[in-house]
């Protein structure tokens, strides 16, 4: 079984990776005037993640609601805290802009995805409605109304997405 919860780790990291990369494809293609390309990435970018949810099922690491947000607190604090600081840290010195800079606005939007994890976790019996909105250059997160600027990036505030 140590074997098989190994390959069951590799599997769910590849299809995540691949929805992402076939996501990023579809955007592409749109761009590029490619509808039916585009469309064809998105949906099967959609069944790596099917595939990639009944991994985790199988891993059992679906677990409370309460449980998940806990994790997702853990995961998104040692983001800002741990990984990327590094990473960025290692970007400058290789003087890999780009990747520098996306490590920077990552790092930057992770702290308030924490802190909304945080939010939820001390208030999931009473949790109320609030729209999310996701600016789409940096990933930053906030509830209620976008900024007019992101905290993060810098962003003007059209480039805020509403989460359905």
């Amino acid at each position: 079984m140590e074997e098989t919860n190994k390959n069951l780790k590799e599997a769910f990291a590849g299809e995540s990776q691949t929805n992402r990369r076939y996501l990023a494809f579809a955007a592409k293609a749109e761009q590029e005037g490619y509808h039916q390309a585009a469309r064809l990435f998105r949906g099967i970018a959609e069944a790596e993640t099917v595939h990639a949810i009944n991994y985790l099922h199988a891993m059992k690491a679906v677990k409370s609601t309460k449980e998940n947000l806990q994790e997702a607190l853990a995961s998104e604090t040692a983001a800002f805290h741990e990984r990327y600081p590094k990473m960025i840290a290692t970007a400058k010195s290789e003087g890999y802009y780009e990747a520098e800079r996306s490590f920077i606005y990552a790092c930057g939007a992770e702290k308030p995805h924490a802190q909304l994890f945080k939010k939820a976790l001390e208030t999931l019996e009473g949790m109320s409605q609030a729209d999310l909105y996701i600016c789409t250059i940096c990933g930053y997160a906030t509830e209620g109304t976008p900024p007019d600027i992101c905290p993060v990036c810098k962003a003007s505030k059209e480039f805020f997405k509403m989460v359905d």
